[in-house]
């Protein structure tokens, strides 16, 4: 008897009952059916193989195929297959412990799904926690543009990208977005650095001008993904946390994207010397994609507000899957990888070594600039270096092409921008060999030089 996969093989997307996620229906096109994975690569159903520039979902930090990561997955499901966290279970003791440990000071740990649940969790803790000490207007809560906090609507209304929210909006009152530290496209003259210290003086001015008594919490990615791979200088990071004291409003960390060792420090915030938010959320690498998992790490002196006796004091909030005993022992076994054979070294060398190769690419027509932290890489495609003209989305989408046809995926920062999604995404597993690398960058550096 044929497979659904056999059944289903050939047949138009319209034909089939799954719905892609962020896929413009076309009727001619053919999907893609991954059918296995080994290291950075996966092969489709028709035995094509690709190298995976851009891990998953940003996920697939440890590459496919990890024995040790199936074994602990396994073998907790054989000894406690589920459990809630309204009580305990060792994984998620463990892990939270483990958590607090890499962050580098005392967290607790409140665990979901993914990056958006974890979000959505913050935005939740931070609004009750103000209420709690004595300051019931402090609501808003201040992101950037082109900045990326996730898919529910909560994550959504802090998504600075308007083609995110292009028939959802309105979203959730209370969030307010301000330029991020974009030295290519500032609005400021001066030095990279300095047009940093400038996009953060302007979040003092709002928080100013809406009234300090009602900003609860400004939350920010270390390094804008999604929104085109933005690098700030460590000296704005350092700022932020400044203005975020001052006038009591807590700093939210999003390391969804940028966590567990992508930038070569085990968390995108720790290349910042000084610098501890108040709270931190997580997901994609933290699993390394092989189960879904979100977390979010709140500082222990918040936790303590939640402690007081009151009936409604506690943290009235749940999720029935979120910190699944499985996911939790996948997690410390992932991060127990990363210890030992020093991913994070890895990715600071072979980051430098090889794939920062790509910024040869910058005295190209076409590429207005490279912008790189570790294993994560956005190269903006322009039409004129002069005007900086964004390369228009045909030539964009002709470059994944023929990357594609080469045998290797990369992306690009679709649906965020009007007229700004230029920017080329790359961010292979932390895992990649040497030999994959050299691969991926002379496969996308042959391409854009033939343009």
């Amino acid at each position: 008897m044929k497979t659904e996969v056999e059944l289903k093989k050939g047949l138009p997307t319209n034909e089939t009952h799954l719905w892609n996620a962020i896929t413009r229906y076309n009727p001619d096109a053919e999907p893609t059916v991954a059918v296995s994975g080994e290291g950075s690569w996966f092969t489709d159903e028709n035995g094509n193989r690709y190298l995976d520039g851009v891990s998953g979902l940003w996920c697939l930090n440890l590459g496919h195929g990890r024995q040790e990561i199936v074994d602990a997955a396994a073998e907790q499901m054989k000894a406690l297959s589920y459990f809630p966290l309204t009580m305990n279970h060792k994984p998620a003791v463990q892990l939270a412990g483990k958590i607090s440990e890499l962050l580098g000071a005392d967290y607790q740990v409140f665990f979901s799904n993914s990056g958006s649940e974890a979000n959505e969790t913050a935005f939740k803790v931070i609004r009750q926690y103000h209420i709690q000490t004595g300051n019931p207007g402090k609501y808003k809560i201040i992101s950037r543009y082109r900045g990326y906090h996730g898919a529910t609507l909560g994550a959504l209304s802090a998504t600075a990208q308007a083609n995110r929210r292009v028939k959802y909006d309105p979203g959730v009152p209370g969030f307010l977005h301000v330029h991020p530290p974009y030295s290519y496209r500032s609005l400021f003259e001066g030095t990279p650095e300095e047009t940093d210290l400038k996009a953060a003086d302007l979040l003092e001015s709002t928080i100013q001008h809406e009234g300090e008594e009602s900003v609860a919490a400004f939350i920010m990615e270390p390094f804008i993904s999604g929104g085109g791979v933005i690098v700030p200088s460590v000296k704005y990071i350092q700022r932020v946390q400044e203005i975020c004291k001052k006038y009591n409003v807590l700093l939210v960390m999003d390391e969804v994207v940028s966590g567990y060792g992508r930038t070569g420090e085990m968390f995108g915030f720790q290349h910042a010397e000084g610098v501890q938010p108040d709270i931190v959320t997580m997901a994609k690498g933290l699993t390394s994609g092989y189960l879904p998992l979100g977390a979010t790490a709140v500082k222990s002196e918040i936790y303590e507000v939640f402690k007081k006796q009151g009936k409604d004091n506690h943290f009235r909030h749940v999720s029935t899957y979120g910190g699944h005993p499985a996911a939790c022992a996948v997690a410390l076994a992932n991060i127990t990888i990363i210890e030992k054979e020093n991913i994070v070294e890895r990715v600071k060398e072979l980051g430098e070594s090889k794939i920062g190769r790509l910024h040869l690419l910058s005295d190209h027509k076409n590429v207005g600039e490279v912008r790189q932290a570790g294993f994560l890489v956005g190269m903006e495609m322009v039409a004129d270096k002069e005007t900086k003209e964004p390369l228009d989305d045909e030539k964009m989408g002709s470059i994944l092409a023929e990357c594609r046809k080469c045998g290797l995926m990369i992306g690009r920062n679709g649906d965020t921008v009007p007229g700004l999604n230029n920017v080329i995404i790359i961010a292979p597993p932390l895992t990649s060999t040497e030999e994959d690398l050299d691969f991926l960058v002379e496969t996308v550096e042959s391409v854009i030089r033939s343009l």
